[in-house]
């Protein structure tokens, strides 16, 4: 992390209005290392709790920040609020579950002809 490299104070909300994580991050730091972070200080007597950092997504002014980008990337900045903390938002959601399909099923599918002679 650089010298000059600024600093914001960020504290994160989590569904049921606790707050976790607050701290001072460089503006250096990515997304993926303040997810880490708070999964490892995710209160365990939730009734939601992410199992990896796949499962959260940070938001901030409304907007969903991006994997891997720097708070400076994502134009989070200390000045923006002098004196103040920076309130961002954890949504816990987990991927998708895939289906298990069976072969046959897509066997039949693809069989499947919509042809008409008319």
């Amino acid at each position: 992390m650089a010298e000059g490299d600024d600093c914001v104070e960020l504290k994160f909300r989590i569904f049921d209005g606790t707050d976790i994580g607050h701290g001072t991050y460089f503006s250096s730091t990515t997304t993926d290392i303040l997810k880490q972070r708070l999964l490892a200080e995710w209160p365990q007597d939730k009734s939601v709790i992410p199992k990896s950092v796949n499962d959260m997504k940070l938001i901030h002014a409304g907007k969903v920040l991006d994997k891997g980008k720097t708070l400076a990337e994502s134009r989070i900045h200390g000045g923006d609020f002098p004196q103040g903390v920076i309130t961002m938002h954890v949504v816990v959601q987990p991927p998708p579950a895939k289906k298990k399909t069976d072969k046959n099923q897509e066997k039949q599918k693809q069989n499947l002809c919509s042809c008409s002679i008319l």
